[in-house]
């Protein structure tokens, strides 16, 4: 190598060098830059960040304060709005021995105090007196008269209470209730005329005018002449008396205005305060922790409130048993919706923490990202793939996860009555499908790495789009070091 060769090498290596130098401070000039501006500018955007933080956690409180309202709300217009499900729940409450007990006894005591069995007995003896009997049979006739008047009070509570009993009664009772809900909701809504009446004192009472007549029947048909005695019973038995029933006349009024919107709008306010959240994912697992909460804190007060409304109706009012029964049918709708939106919270929580970034739970999708890539890839070896399909499947992945997350949702809040059974049958629906998207997606890399003749010419397109960035990420100092050293290497031409 002749001297001005060189010279002229180390000339172009020192200019290389001089503008190697020249691009690093220009560098260190715009990050000096950049962090001046994010310094100014830091103040402003922590206080935005407290601002929308702030606004999210106000509209997931609010939410979730709304959600037992939401709740009784629903309930309360379901249940006394429908007729359907208003006799769903009140006609079982007949098949209880306790109930039964307690209805046929209220019968019976409004039978005789309508009708003077011990006067209408002494009546048919008098008449028989006077047929001019022997002494000794007037006696008798005496002696007979007290059995005559107890066996027919005895009669008339055998029938009592063979017709409470029988298959046909629940047929009656169900027929009266179904009649009388309209009733029920002109009672809700102050009708004096109303057949079933909830007065200010919290008594709800039900006409036992069908029952007697139902018994009156009975007794005609037996052979019991002095029945048709029996006039139309205008009375009202209390069936259950406590200060929460006017509070429930107050809830029944909310309902008909509110049932219907209240639960979208606790919803809306749930899902606005997670969208507004800077962190979502937590948002979404606090929010859906704290409704699971709130399911949890009302079905404890249905259990308080089973010992509270037993023990303030009896036993002045009725037994404690038949107490216990009425409440239970009362609130078994209202109960299996808490359990079943408090499994739904708890789930979503779990789901959310599961695609969060704690260390767990990256710890464990890359567990199952790896077991799924193992299926696909062992699938894939036999020649098994899903082509385009599992391409645009992977690419187009979350949102076809969000369709199913609100396909879900829907179906839960759609159904009525929503039940426990419900719910885990819609998560394992909806497991079910991520997991056959899972396994018929296509990722990238795993299109890339797959042999050439598995490959077809749309494989090979979308593998050509592949992010560059991937394939160099190397910085502009290395090139220009990369490129003198290139130059280095290269010999001299020949003199």
């Amino acid at each position: 190598m002749s001297d001005a060769d060189g010279n002229a090498l180390e000339a172009r290596i020192a200019a290389l060098e001089s503008e190697n130098a020249a691009l690093r401070a220009g560098l260190a000039r715009d990050g000096s830059s950049d962090g001046t501006d994010a310094a100014a500018s830091a103040a402003p955007k922590v206080r935005r960040r407290w601002g929308r933080s702030l606004t999210a956690v106000v509209l997931i409180v609010v939410g979730l304060l709304l959600a037992p309202i939401a709740v009784i709300t629903a309930w309360a217009r379901l249940e006394l709005a429908d007729t359907n499900r208003f006799v769903a729940t009140f006609a079982p409450i007949i098949e209880d021995p306790e109930v039964q007990a307690f209805i046929g006894d209220e019968v019976t005591a409004a039978i005789e105090e309508q009708v003077d069995i011990p006067g209408l007995t002494a009546d048919v003896f008098d008449g028989i007196r006077s047929l001019d009997l022997p002494p000794r049979a007037s006696d008798a006739l005496g002696m007979l008269e007290g059995p005559a008047t107890q066996g027919i009070q005895s009669l008339i509570g055998d029938v009592v209470d063979r017709l409470i009993e029988s298959p046909a009664f629940a047929d009656i009772w169900a027929n009266t209730l179904r009649i009388t809900h309209t009733q029920f909701v002109a009672a809700m809504q102050g009708d004096p005329d109303a057949a079933l009446a909830v007065d200010g004192d919290g008594t709800i009472s039900v006409q036992l005018g069908p029952i007697v007549e139902s018994v009156k029947q009975r007794l005609v048909d037996q052979g019991v002449g002095f029945a048709q005695a029996i006039p139309a019973v205008d009375r009202s038995v209390v069936i259950a008396q406590d200060d929460a029933f006017a509070l429930i006349r107050t809830l029944y009024a909310l309902a008909v205005g509110v049932g219907t919107w209240l639960p979208w709008i606790m919803l809306a306010f749930l899902v606005i305060g997670v969208v507004v959240a800077r962190n979502r994912v937590r948002a979404l697992v606090w929010a859906a922790g704290g409704f699971a909460l709130m399911m949890a804190l009302l079905a404890s007060g249905i259990g308080i409130g089973r010992w509270y409304f037993v023990g303030a109706v009896s036993p002045s009012v009725m037994p404690a048993d038949a107490a216990d029964s009425i409440y239970s049918g009362l609130v078994e709708l209202m109960k299996s919706t808490v359990v079943a939106l408090l499994v739904l919270g708890v789930l979503v929580a779990v789901v959310a923490w599961f695609s969060g970034p704690w260390r767990p739970a990256r710890a464990l999708r890359g567990f199952a990202d790896s077991g799924f890539g193992a299926v696909r890839r062992a699938a894939s070896a036999h020649g098994i793939t899903t082509g385009r399909f599992g391409i645009g499947l992977d690419r187009w992945r979350v949102a076809v996860y969000i369709a199913i997350a609100v396909v879900a949702a829907l179906v839960v809040l759609f159904s009525r009555p929503v039940t426990t059974g419900l719910v885990i049958a819609t998560l394992l629906l909806a497991l079910l499908a991520l997991l056959i998207v899972e396994l018929l997606r296509r990722p990238q890399a795993e299109v890339a790495a797959a042999p050439d003749d598995e490959l077809d010419t749309d494989d090979e397109l979308d593998t050509d789009e592949l992010d560059t960035d991937d394939k160099l990420d190397t910085d502009e100092p290395a090139l220009v070091a990369a490129e003198s050293s290139s130059r280095a290497d290269t010999p001299p031409p020949a003199d």
